[in-house]
């Protein structure tokens, strides 16, 4: 199995109710009723994946063991991320202008 934490879309500090609601969102969008029809091998992967993912994340006792079997050396360099800053107006208007409302008979 990959990464659970990365198949939910959830970091390893996440709570019990932050996974439960990333595993919901997942199902609801890789469900099979959502898939009109198709018979898809890559999405049934997926689906397994997810169940597989929450089965392992949902249990306090199992998510401590795959956390130990899985750990991440504290020693890793972090990754650096550019950041581009772009400078806006001091005034820049209302974000949204609407008009007066016409009504039609």
């Amino acid at each position: 199995m990959t990464d659970a934490y990365c198949v939910l879309g959830v970091s390893p500090t996440a709570t019990q109710a932050e996974i439960t609601h990333a595993y919901r969102r997942q199902l609801r969008d890789c469900h099979p009723d959502r898939r009109f029809g198709e018979s898809n091998s890559g999405a049934d992967e997926r689906l397994r994946q997810i169940l597989a993912a929450y089965a392992v994340l949902r249990d306090p006792h199992r998510r401590a063991e795959y956390d130990r079997a899985h750990r991440v050396p504290k020693d890793t360099p972090a990754t650096r991320v550019r950041v581009n800053q772009v400078e806006t107006p001091a005034d820049p208007g209302p974000a949204l202008r609407a008009g007066p409302v016409r009504w039609r008979r």
